[in-house]
């Protein structure tokens, strides 16, 4: 990984998403407590060596998992997937976005955090941004 990414974590995320991507350049450039200064980067699972990614972190990282979820893959081969990804995310960032990354994680909000993550992304299509082509498929 570290060869063909940054030394720091990666958010991989799906870029055919608007939603998504929006929300990753917003991250980015945050102006205040900059996201971004936080030494993580962000790929498309698109453009993304997925096999590279797939290998690294023993299967973990698939582009199935990725066009439904972000993840955030450590340096040590972690894989944190949805709420949890953004979670990691925040922690890394500092100041009070750390508080808000701690939240997430800690074990009484976790399960609503995922909930509420799932929704956000079966609704990602109707969220500010989003798009009709930022639908998942339905699953039966």
């Amino acid at each position: 990984m570290t060869s063909a990414y940054a030394p720091g974590p990666v958010l991989v995320f799906d870029g055919d998403c608007a939603f998504c991507s929006s929300c990753v350049r917003w991250a980015e450039r945050y102006p205040r407590q900059s996201l971004s200064s936080a030494g993580w980067d962000a790929v498309a699972w698109q453009f993304a060596d997925m096999a590279a990614l797939a290998e690294f972190t023993g299967g973990e990282v698939s582009a199935e998992r990725a066009s439904r979820e972000v993840l955030w893959v450590t340096p040590d081969r972690k894989v944190y997937g949805g709420a949890q990804a953004l979670a990691r995310l925040l922690m890394r960032s500092g100041g009070l976005w750390a508080w808000a990354g701690g939240a997430l994680a800690l074990a009484p909000v976790r399960p609503v955090a995922d909930v509420v993550y799932r929704w956000v992304a079966r609704n990602r299509d109707r969220m500010p941004g989003g798009t009709p082509a930022c639908a998942l498929p339905r699953r039966s």
